[in-house]
């Protein structure tokens, strides 16, 4: 019967023996995946209105900012205070550094309505994602993005047409005035791609990338965190790091929920104005 071999056992190989056991005892670090924004039903399960974490989050955020700017202007005052003052400044930044900034006075007001609610239904949304037990923007689906991209990629359609007609606006929008007929052929195509596909598609990805990425950014950190803390071995030490680290991505992702309401918006206001004045670009 064959003998297998002593291995000799050294303090240095014990001591590594016995942290490799307390690293497997500790609990097991999860990374962010794609799984997270796409959680299990909890109503209507197996049917067409399935709702999930997400969509609950959706509805319950729009019922809340329908709700909180119906009270602001249930009864205005010539003097506006408390709610009343917080909603018509918000509703001031809209319309002063947005519509009327991009299409004038007349044309700001009258697209108000479109470019102020995608400008706060984007905000609220994303707001949910550094909000406590929420921990995720619904605008990180690309559901929602999709859906106010084709709010915004509808009116720009509407509006021109409207004005110009179809094939007015077609070719207004597809044919660059003052260039040779000889380079129309080149130019025409990538008008044709750039105006009526990629920006339906850029305004929906970039919103949904964006959360999307802050999302798996602050999982990371957050759960690096509890991963190091709870470890029982010296890669404590790594906890506050990773902890700062999570805090001070939490304030550049308030950046960013900001920063993308306002271009969201901006571009939408932006498009309005080319899709009427169509034959000048």
């Amino acid at each position: 019967m064959p003998i297998e071999p002593r291995v000799r056992t050294t303090p240095w190989s014990r001591t590594r023996e016995r942290t490799l056991s307390v690293i497997l005892a500790a609990d097991e670090f999860h990374a962010p995946t794609l799984a997270d924004f796409f959680p299990e039903a909890v109503a209507f399960a197996g049917t067409p209105f399935a709702l999930d974490r997400l969509m609950i989050m959706r509805l319950v955020i729009a019922a809340l900012v329908a709700l909180v700017f119906a009270l602001a202007m249930r009864s205005p005052k010539l003097i506006p205070r408390g709610l009343q003052n917080v909603g018509e400044n918000a509703l001031d930044f809209v319309r002063i550094n947005i519509a009327e900034e991009i299409l004038g006075k007349e044309n700001g007001r009258k697209f108000f309505a479109i470019i102020a609610s995608i400008f706060f239904a984007t905000f609220f949304l994303n707001l949910s994602s550094i909000i406590p037990f929420l921990n995720i923007s619904s605008n990180a689906r690309i559901g929602m993005p999709l859906v106010m991209a084709a709010v915004a990629y509808i009116t720009y359609l509407w509006v021109g047409i409207a004005k110009y007609g179809f094939f007015g606006f077609v070719k207004s929008s597809i044919v660059l005035p003052g260039v040779p007929m000889a380079i129309q052929p080149l130019l025409i195509p990538i008008e044709f791609i750039s105006t009526f596909i990629l920006r339906p598609f850029t305004l929906t990805v970039r919103l949904m990338a964006n959360m999307l990425a802050g999302h798996i950014m602050l999982v990371l950190f957050f759960a690096a965190t509890q991963f190091f803390l709870f470890s029982g071995t010296w890669h404590v030490i790594f906890a506050p790091f990773s902890l700062i680290a999570g805090i001070g991505f939490t304030l550049f992702e308030l950046m960013i929920i900001v920063l993308q309401a306002y271009i969201f918006a901006l571009l939408t206001a932006v498009y309005i104005d080319l899709s009427l004045h169509a034959d000048q670009h």
